[in-house]
C-alpha cells in the first residue's frame, strides 16, 4: 500500500485508489495512515469527526464509514496479482481492537513516516560533522513534500494536530539543511531561495541569519545588514522585541568583517 499525506491526499493498494469520495472517511483514513500500526480509539476519532458536540447517531455512523474503507480496500486486495504469501483481508489490513482502529502498513509505505526517517538520518549526519551525507538526505526528505500538508482534507482538533507537527518539521528540516548546506561553502547554490523564504517568514530569525551570512560570504555585506534591519524592525513593530543576542552578535560580525565569517559556522 502507499500512502502520501504530505500534499493532497492519495493511497492506494496495486495501483487502485482506495481514497473514498467522501470528507469524513477521508479524514479517517489520514488519521490512521499517520498514526500506521497504532491504535485510534473510538473516542479519538469520533472527536476528530464531529469535535465535542457529537450527534446521536455518531458510533453507528463511524462504523458505517469504517465499512466504506474496508470495501475500498476489499475492492484494491481483489485487483492484486496473486501474493507470494498468504492473501490479507481489508480487516486484516484495518482491523477492529478493543477500543478502536488500526491501520497495518509498512510505516516506509507512508510518505510522512519516511520524511521523519531520512530527517532523523539527516540530522545524525550533521551532528557527526557530514554536511554533505545531511544535505542529501535532507534533500530526499523534503522532496517528498507536493505541497502543505493534507491540503485537500478538512480538518477536526486530531489532524489539526498531526499537520501542524509536520509543518514544523518540515521548516525545521530546512533549516538543517541550509546549516548544511553553508557549512559546504554552498552560499552562492542558496542566496536566492534564502531571500524568498525570509519574505515567506519575515519574523523568523534562524532564516535571516543564514541568509545574513550567504550574503556576507557573497560579496554583500550591505545586502547582510539591510537583512538585520529588515528583521529587527518586524520584531519590534510585530512583538515588540529585539532579535536575539545569537542575532545581534552575527551582526556585529559583520559590521566588523570578521574573518571567522568566511569558516563554516552555525547559525
Amino acid at each position: 500500500m502507499e500512502i502520501k499525506v504530505l500534499g493532497q491526499l492519495t493511497a492506494s493498494e496495486s495501483g487502485v485508489s482506495i481514497v473514498p469520495s467522501a470528507a469524513k472517511p477521508r479524514q479517517i483514513l489520514a488519521l490512521l495512515a499517520l498514526n500506521a500500526n497504532h491504535v485510534i480509539t473510538v473516542a479519538g476519532l469520533m472527536e476528530e469527526l464531529w469535535g465535542l458536540d457529537l450527534p446521536r447517531s455518531a458510533p453507528t455512523t463511524l462504523q458505517t464509514y469504517i465499512l466504506q474503507l474496508r470495501r475500498k480496500l476489499n475492492a484494491a486486495l481483489a485487483s492484486s496479482p496473486a501474493p507470494a504469501v498468504p492473501s490479507r483481508s481489508a480487516k486484516d489490513v484495518l482491523s477492529t481492537r478493543h477500543n478502536g482502529y488500526l491501520l497495518g502498513v509498512d510505516p516506509r509505505d507512508v510518505d510522512a513516516w519516511e520524511f521523519d526517517r531520512l530527517t532523523t538520518q539527516g540530522y545524525a549526519a550533521f551532528e557527526a560533522d557530514d554536511p554533505a551525507r545531511a544535505s542529501r538526505l535532507l534533500n530526499e526528505a523534503l522532496a517528498l513534500w507536493r505541497g502543505p500538508a493534507l491540503v485537500d482534507l478538512q480538518r477536526g482538533p486530531l489532524l489539526d494536530v498531526e499537520v501542524m507537527r509536520l509543518q514544523e518539521s518540515r521548516l525545521a528540516a530546512l533549516e538543517r539543511r541550509l546549516d548544511a548546506d553553508l557549512k559546504l561553502n554552498r552560499h552562492h547554490e542558496v542566496l536566492g531561495e534564502l531571500a524568498g523564504l525570509t519574505a515567506q517568514y519575515p519574523l523568523n530569525e534562524n532564516l535571516h541569519a543564514k541568509f545574513m551570512l550567504a550574503l556576507y560570504r557573497c560579496g554583500r555585506a550591505s545586502g547582510a545588514l539591510q537583512a538585520f534591519r529588515r528583521l529587527r524592525a518586524g520584531l519590534v513593530e510585530e512583538l515588540g522585541l529585539e532579535p536575539s543576542a545569537r542575532v545581534q552578535r552575527l551582526h556585529q560580525a559583520i559590521l566588523a568583517s570578521d574573518p571567522a565569517l568566511d569558516v563554516a559556522v552555525r547559525v
